[in-house]
């Protein structure tokens, strides 16, 4: 798929892969349409991007936890710049722990951003692209959803289920014009890794475990492989390349590859 000239929409942008992936997107050549709730960043990303292609770049505070967060966010991308040729849900958020520490209201927060957000854009976003025979939906999960995420059970079970429904996805729509990818990175050097200050969302033995597992790549990184997997129109964006390994040891002998993370869980968590 080739960008120049189209719009794209990317949720979660005012930091993190979020930033990486607009100004990758427009330096493609594309309109970009920037969605956070932090006003600050978004409005920081934006304006760089205007400065370099002015009226390129459009900003939109957005609550993507909600449906009809998603209808505002999808109307203000049309009100801009038209059709949507890309939408990629990004945002999301690293909440709980394990079953006994996590309480209702996290577990709602987690599956509204990291899943039901993207379908809810999809739900909306098909009529348009399936009339039009073309529509491009990209989503952002984890290495988590191939693998799993020591310490917290929303984060692993919500990024299963995203990378579930982007296959679905896929599946239902891949002949009637709809393309799909979905990123699936283990570390990457964003505010989820390292949060700002205090200590917020997985615990930070999690975090460890993700740091100790292989390489952790910059957003711009990430941005470049993601931008020519879409290029390409590949499904499945895995910029470290170890959980590639790792998944395939998983698939290959499940009760061992439970046992080596029970393994890891019990050296980080007792260290």
């Amino acid at each position: 798929m080739d960008l120049d000239g189209k719009t794209a929409v990317v949720t979660g942008a005012g930091n993190g892969i979020g930033a990486a992936l607009a100004t990758r997107f427009h330096q493609a050549g594309a309109r970009v349409v920037l969605a956070d709730r932090d006003v600050a960043p978004l409005e920081r990303v934006t304006s760089a991007l205007n400065a370099v292609r002015p009226n390129s770049a459009v900003a939109v505070v957005a609550d993507i936890g909600s449906e009809q967060g998603n209808i505002d966010l999808i109307q203000a991308a049309q009100e801009a710049f038209g059709f949507i040729h890309l939408f990629f849900a990004n945002a999301g958020v690293a909440m709980g722990t394990f079953l006994e520490d996590t309480d209702e209201p996290t577990w709602e927060a987690a599956m509204n951003i990291n899943l039901h957000a993207h379908r809810w854009a999809a739900k909306h976003l098909l009529g348009d692209w399936i009339a039009a025979g073309e529509g491009y939906f990209c989503s952002t999960a984890s290495a988590a959803g191939l693998l799993s995420q020591i310490g917290s059970a929303p984060y692993s079970v919500t990024k299963h289920a995203a990378v579930a429904f982007a296959e679905w996805l896929s599946i239902t729509y891949g002949d009637r014009g709809v393309k799909v990818t979905c990123l699936c990175p283990q570390g990457v050097n964003t505010n989820m890794l390292n949060p700002p200050g205090r200590q917020d969302g997985i615990d930070k033995r999690g975090g460890d475990v993700v740091k100790a597992s292989g390489a952790v790549l910059e957003p711009a990184d990430v941005a470049d492989i993601v931008y020519d997997t879409i290029l390409a129109e590949k499904f499945l964006v895995m910029p470290h390349a170890e959980v590639h390994t790792y998944e395939q040891r998983k698939v290959d002998d499940r009760d061992r590859w439970l046992a080596g993370m029970r393994k890891l869980q019990s050296r980080i968590f007792n260290s």
